[in-house]
């Protein structure tokens, strides 16, 4: 099979044997698979796949969409043809990819590769932040970090839905129409965004700088989950301001969880987002399409910043 492959801090296509589905595994054949800042991370060496997950470190790819080729030994719950998706340890970015059966999700009749390709990363890692550790609830307000990416357009999305109130911080001008769109119901520059609270639950998709105001503008028992470092990993923040309004600070990442923690994860999606994505309450917005030819390009335009949704390759 070819996958695009880490050589030397770059992205090339390469040749790779076919992997085999063992117990409990599935064979997909890839049509779609998405970006995420984690790849770009693997690429320069700061982020391999986790120790003993058996995936190899020179093919990323965090998520992926396509058809059942084969199934292994005691794997009965999708069969060859069946359109699917999931979240995977890392390989994702080839045109076959072994996934165990209990993280695969069925890719709902409305959406086309190219969103099923986009969805599972973004809308699983926004949902475990924003509901399973923040625990947002209808007419409460959060406030969404650098929501015109992939995972914060998938937390104001399912928030919205959810029946909270949705604040947006967006650095690019351009885009912060395309995230109203997407249900924000108050998209701001992030200067000052303190300003626009409280906040009962605020999602930092953006790194440290953003903690001390985070704090200073949580409302009482709110809390701050933290899921992205791009723009700093360290922070300083005053206790006696937490301390006051009983706040909390939590933070995860979700590739080295267990299989079991991925399985309950995908099980919650399948039950609360995928009948939103099946009534179009939900979407996946996809910023630009490459072939896995062209991964290289799609990784420059991905460091290049400044869009809405998510760059997916097709192989």
């Amino acid at each position: 099979m070819r996958a695009a492959t880490i050589r030397d801090g770059k992205i090339v296509l390469a040749e790779h044997p076919d992997p085999v589905p063992g117990h409990g595994e599935v064979l997909v054949r890839v049509r779609a698979a998405g970006l995420n800042g984690a790849d770009q991370f693997q690429v320069l060496g700061f982020y391999p796949p986790p120790p003993g997950s058996g995936v190899p470190a020179d093919i990323p790819g965090m998520e992926l969409a396509g058809e059942v080729a084969e199934t292994g030994p005691n794997a009965a719950r999708f069969g060859p043809g069946d359109r699917v998706m999931a979240i995977v340890a890392g390989a994702g970015q080839a045109e076959l990819a072994v996934v165990h059966e209990r993280q695969l999700m069925p890719v709902p009749d409305r959406l086309g590769w190219a969103e099923a390709g986009g969805f599972p990363e973004v809308f699983m890692t926004a949902y475990d932040a924003i509901f399973s550790q923040g625990g947002l609830r209808a007419g409460e307000t959060l406030l969404v970090h650098g929501a015109a990416g992939g995972v914060g357009s998938a937390a104001v999305q399912m928030a919205a839905a959810a029946g909270a109130r949705v604040v947006a911080t967006v650095r690019n001008p351009g885009s912060r129409d395309a995230v109203a769109a997407l249900g924000a119901q108050r998209v701001v520059a992030p200067e000052g965004f303190g300003g626009h609270g409280p906040f009962d639950v605020i999602l930092e998709l953006v790194g440290g700088g953003n903690m001390a105001e985070n704090v200073a503008s949580l409302a009482t028992l709110g809390r701050v989950v933290v899921i992205g470092v791009s723009a700093g990993a360290s922070a300083e923040v005053d206790l006696r301001a937490l301390m006051a309004r009983r706040g909390r600070i939590s933070a995860s990442m979700l590739r080295a969880r267990p299989l079991e923690e991925k399985a309950v994860l995908a099980r919650e999606i399948e039950k609360h987002v995928l009948p939103l994505v099946a009534d179009d309450r939900i979407r996946v917005p996809v910023a630009a399409t490459f072939r896995l030819d062209d991964a290289a390009a799609a990784y420059d335009l991905f460091q290049a910043g400044g869009k809405v949704g998510k760059i997916v390759l097709l192989p």
